[in-house]
């Protein structure tokens, strides 16, 4: 956790307070949101149709490392900007440690949003039981089957991969012909 509080995060806890104190219903979802893509805007507009305030935890790079074989291709301070342009969402927060009691108590969400792949590790199961404790309701969604971060980056190092094959085979075709050329 980060020993300072910025003006952003003052700013959203007061936000939260007022929220709470009119009934308002906050929907709280995580996530590394890495190549923002059209799943994650099915995601986050399914949030929106869920509560009156669409608050987003964004996974720090380090916390993404500790889970994940690969790094985020965008650094969190823009995965944080881009997600804050969306206009169903209300609240972004980084989180720099892999366990979300801490925001929760901040938050208090009415509802939390879970993907398919939540799973049962001690800091889900915890912030679960929190929720349970306090009467929020746990959502779980099926991820968009089509597209992905992980896909996408794996197309494009296809694809890249590909590029690559044709340049060499036109080089060494190329490079032959020259060579056969001198021969005569």
């Amino acid at each position: 956790m980060e020993d300072c509080i910025d003006i952003y995060e003052i700013k959203t806890n007061k936000n939260l307070k007022y929220m709470k104190k009119n009934k308002t219903i906050v929907v709280y979802t995580v996530g590394t949101f890495d190549l923002l893509h059209v799943g994650h805007l099915a995601l986050l507009k399914y949030c929106r149709t869920l509560g009156d305030v669409v608050a987003v935890g964004v996974a720090s790079d380090q916390v993404v490392n500790s889970y994940k074989p690969n790094v985020p291709v965008i650094p969190l301070e823009e995965r944080m900007e881009m997600l804050e342009a969306l206009r169903c969402v209300d609240i972004v927060r980084p989180y720099h440690e892999l366990e979300y009691v801490s925001a929760c108590k901040e938050i208090k969400p009415d509802i939390f949003i879970i993907g398919e792949d939540w799973g049962d590790k001690p800091h889900n199961k915890a912030v679960e039981s929190y929720l349970k404790s306090i009467g929020s309701k746990i959502v779980q969604v099926n991820y968009n089957p089509k597209t992905s971060s992980t896909k996408i980056k794996q197309m494009t190092i296809s694809q890249s991969s590909r590029r690559e094959y044709i340049v060499q085979k036109k080089l060494k075709k190329n490079i032959k012909r020259l060579t056969a050329g001198q021969t005569n």
